[in-house]
């Protein structure tokens, strides 16, 4: 038997399961939160010193509270982002368990709901949802044998310069953090390769507006899919040091050299694929793209913003572009670190219900899992562009309440047994 029941569990406090909490309160529907570590912890232990957020105050917040102490046009340090969401939990009174690992999450036999279990006892629950975000396991590709280098790391285990050995490092991945890292390492004195594949580079701040207000104009936050082959794009941009646009061309004027995506390894070297020329490429067009659109809202609209005419001209491409190095010999080059800015996948191993597809992914439209009293929240492209962003988290976490909170009026109506029936 269950030592405890409530309406719904969440599990994860991040960005994500905090403002579920928000919302499942105002709905009045009872429920725990449950946190293996402490309140957005991912913010604190696994990522790197120096990060700041990628938006701007103004814009990376929940609408029921500002970043205290933080200039809206400022970009919050990570230690400010996670204690906001402690105090924004304290605010609403969300009712946080830290400390506490969801194992498994089953169906119960012969009724509705759910048993979940966790490092402290079992919860049962008519909802479950799972707010682990998309950051849950790093990937870190099958590329380079270990012992080829002496330091490979992902870059969730990044913190700073001084934490790897002397020598060379190489940077894969092209997004905000590979060339936020990329940039850091150079800065430090260090020789730096900066592996770049597919990105978004948009500008970080265009006619004294910055690119997240331009995403808003323009109706691009809310493109409920991505471009054709953009799913799993990454966007180049960042809010270190006051933020900046990210241009590959003063990176390498900077001495960073750019190769393209790295490829394969044998006998000490590293080969990388000759589409350098061509991510630039494609990164340079959707700048462009950007511009252009906001240049033609200005217009439209007649505001009085400045002209910035030479946002436009993006100069030539240096030499590491137009002369790509497509090998490169590890010891050879001083290569002593590799820190990889690839990614992470999802791990739902202890989600044991039928909501997922042959690879692993969650099936779901908007958050609503096609398992019913499952719930998604905290991913990419969840119902649009912006569910990855934290006020989008919040707009997702309010669709999902108002779900949950119109089943659960049906599942009240009439007797016990008839409506827990209706849900299997």
């Amino acid at each position: 038997m269950s030592e405890e029941e409530t309406e719904a569990v969440v599990v994860g406090a991040g960005q994500a399961g905090v403002a579920m909490s928000e919302h499942l309160s105002a709905h009045g529907i009872p429920h725990v939160v449950l946190e293996r570590h402490r309140i957005a912890e991912r913010w604190r232990s696994e990522r790197w010193d120096s990060l700041v957020a990628n938006g701007p105050a103004w814009h990376d917040r929940f609408p029921g509270m500002e970043f205290p102490g933080v200039d809206p046009d400022a970009f919050a340090s990570k230690e400010q982002v996670a204690d906001y969401f402690v105090a924004y939990a304290e605010k609403m009174g969300a009712p946080v368990r830290t400390g506490v690992e969801v194992t498994s999450v089953r169906r119960r036999e012969g009724r509705s709901g759910f048993e979940v279990r966790t490092s402290e006892g079992t919860i049962d629950a008519r909802f479950v949802v799972a707010a682990t975000g998309p950051f849950q396991r790093p990937v870190i590709p099958p590329v380079v044998p270990d012992g080829a280098v002496r330091v490979q790391m992902h870059s969730s285990q990044y913190r700073n310069a001084r934490q790897l050995p002397e020598g060379a490092v190489l940077v894969v991945g092209a997004g905000s953090s590979g060339v936020q890292i990329a940039d850091e390492l150079r800065r430090s004195g260090r020789r730096v390769l900066l592996s770049v594949g597919p990105h978004d580079r948009p500008p970080r701040e265009y006619r004294g507006r910055d690119f997240c207000w331009w995403l808003g104009v323009l109706g691009r936050w809310d493109a409920e899919t991505p471009p054709q082959g953009a799913g799993h794009v990454t966007i180049a941009v960042s809010g270190a040091r006051g933020g900046h646009t990210v241009d590959f061309r003063a990176l390498a004027a900077d001495g960073v050299e750019l190769v393209g995506m790295t490829a394969a390894y044998e006998q000490g070297v590293l080969r990388f694929a000759p589409d350098l020329a061509a991510n630039i490429s494609m990164g340079d067009a959707k700048y462009l793209e950007l511009l252009r659109a906001a240049d033609a809202y200005v217009e439209r609209n007649g505001l009085e913003l400045p002209e910035e005419p030479q946002a436009h001209v993006l100069g030539p491409d240096p030499t590491c572009v137009t002369d790509p190095r497509l090998e490169l010999d590890l010891a050879e080059a001083g290569v002593t670190s590799i820190v990889w800015a690839t990614g992470f996948a999802a791990d739902y191993g202890w989600l044991e219900v039928d909501t997922f597809d042959e690879r692993g992914r969650p099936r779901h439209r908007r958050g609503v899992a096609e398992e019913p009293g499952v719930y998604f929240l905290g991913l990419p492209w969840l119902s649009r562009r912006g569910s990855s962003f934290i006020w989008g988290v919040w707009h997702d976490a309010r669709y999902v309440a108002d779900h949950m909170a119109t089943r659960r009026g049906y599942l009240s109506y009439g007797s016990t047994d008839t409506a827990t029936n209706s849900e299997k």
